[in-house]
């Protein structure tokens, strides 16, 4: 079955990548440890590739019905059985291929020296045009500063300064019963969709830890945990030092009520900022204190940062890993913006949260899982390369190609189909022929004309 609707013997790039990408790192297997497998029938494997490949066709699944260009051997009931299946672990499956990414193929090419990161963010899932989608909440929107209808898309990454990769992540919902607009379906609590939809009813910074375990227990490893101010608290920081031997480094929270080890006392970071001595000049940064973090007293260090946006204004990163300098400390904190990208590339160009429309939280988590899976191929792709091209020029470019390819190749085909048409009713000779087609094709607009010369050439 073709996901793309041209022939992958044609020599697209597209089609080739998605092939490479599934069989390099045996995304079929993953599946099958994920409950994606069946025994007999349809391969699970060509459901996947279809949802995967749909952002290509520039179709949705109705459209391609509706217009005939649909070539799948199977049927749309299928297409929904496959997302809305609640025994599939859709976050697993994002683990195992992301950890196989990491460790197969990107850690190879990483010089040992270079520290590679977890980044922890949370992005919202908007869903405001529905009223009746399972666990549908208000959700604060930081970016319009308004309550919105949707769910909170918490994810972890992995990035070493050069290539992002998607590790797992979970739809969160609303924890209090006040901001949640729908009720969840009726599952066996013991059943993996019961788990699912208990998580998604969690705080986030408990979720968080669970995410960088999953993570740690796949393979895929890090020297440090990068997050914003919205998950910065000395448990969340006690939990990633004590449970998952992880050092952290973030942006501190400036609240009165977190406060911290200082000179034989405990206070709050504007009260710390106060008590120092800021560095002159055009330092990188304010000043750099040693604190202790928890009732543990984990030992850390603060760096405050002057504001770029407000001049008069300051921020404050902490790092539990003492030893680094502050400098390195404002560097690494840096890696934090891959997310930000992340999200990004996923909501413009991926599709991320408008191709599926299912009221079933099952079939967001099925989705979500299919556009991370989507976003690790573009970087694997890029990293192939040998230029510098974006993850969004390098989607760009591939769609720019399938659009050219698409309409030379259906140009030359009818073409050629109006040649075979006319030496069958007419009887003409091979030269008559060659004369009749140049004298048609003159008469053609010129960016016809080009197309049709293009795929001559390719052919």
């Amino acid at each position: 079955m073709s996901s793309i609707p041209y022939n992958a013997e044609n020599g697209n790039e597209i089609s080739n990548s998605v092939t490479n990408f599934m069989n390099k790192f045996q995304v079929g297997k993953l599946l099958f440890k994920c409950n994606a497998g069946k025994t007999k029938g349809l391969p699970v494997i060509e459901v996947f590739r279809y949802l995967f490949c749909l952002i290509f066709s520039d179709r949705s699944m109705y459209m391609q019905r509706k217009t005939g260009i649909f070539d799948g051997s199977f049927c749309k009931n299928t297409v929904y059985r496959f997302l809305n299946n609640a025994k599939i672990n859709w976050s697993r499956f994002t683990t195992l291929l992301s950890s196989r990414i990491i460790n197969d193929f990107l850690k190879p090419l990483t010089d040992e020296s270079r520290k590679d990161v977890f980044i922890i963010d949370d992005s919202l899932f908007d869903r405001s045009r529905s009223k009746k989608t399972e666990l549908l909440a208000k959700v604060f929107d930081h970016c319009s500063m308004k309550y919105k209808s949707g769910y909170r898309m918490l994810t972890l990454g992995w990035s070493d300064g050069n290539s992002f990769v998607p590790i797992n992540h979970c739809l969160l919902s609303a924890a209090d019963d006040k901001n949640l607009l729908c009720k969840s379906a009726n599952f066996d609590g013991r059943s993996l969709a019961g788990k699912r939809r208990k998580e998604s009813r969690r705080k986030a910074t408990e979720v968080m830890i669970d995410l960088v375990r999953a993570a740690q227990s796949s393979g895929a490893c890090a020297k440090y945990v990068l997050f914003d101010s919205w998950f910065s608290s000395p448990k969340t920081i006690t939990a990633l030092k004590t449970d998952c031997e992880l050092d952290t480094i973030a942006m501190v929270k400036k609240s009165s009520k977190i406060k911290y080890g200082y000179q034989d006392g405990k206070y709050n970071i504007k009260e710390i900022y106060k008590q120092c001595k800021k560095r002159r000049g055009r330092s990188k940064y304010l000043l750099s204190v040693d604190v202790t973090v928890g009732d543990e007293a984990i030992p850390a260090k603060i760096v405050c940062v002057r504001n770029k946006s407000k001049k008069k204004d300051w921020l404050a990163i902490i790092s539990t890993d003492t030893a680094v300098s502050a400098e390195e400390i404002i560097r690494i904190y840096g890696k934090r913006w891959d997310i930000e990208v992340f999200f990004k590339t996923c909501k413009s160009y991926l599709h991320l949260g408008k191709e599926c429309r299912s009221l079933s939280y099952d079939a967001l988590t099925a989705h979500v899982s299919i556009v991370f899976a989507r976003y690790m191929m573009l970087a694997v792709t890029q990293r192939c390369n040998t230029d510098d091209k974006t993850i969004c020029e390098l989607f760009f470019r591939l769609i720019d190609e399938l659009d050219d390819i698409t309409f030379n190749q259906s140009m030359r085909i009818i073409i050629d189909a109006l040649m075979d048409v006319v030496m069958e009713y007419f009887h003409i000779t091979e030269q008559q022929l060659e004369e009749f087609t140049a004298s048609f094709i003159q008469r053609l607009p010129k960016y016809m004309q080009k197309a049709l010369e293009y795929g001559s050439a390719a052919a």
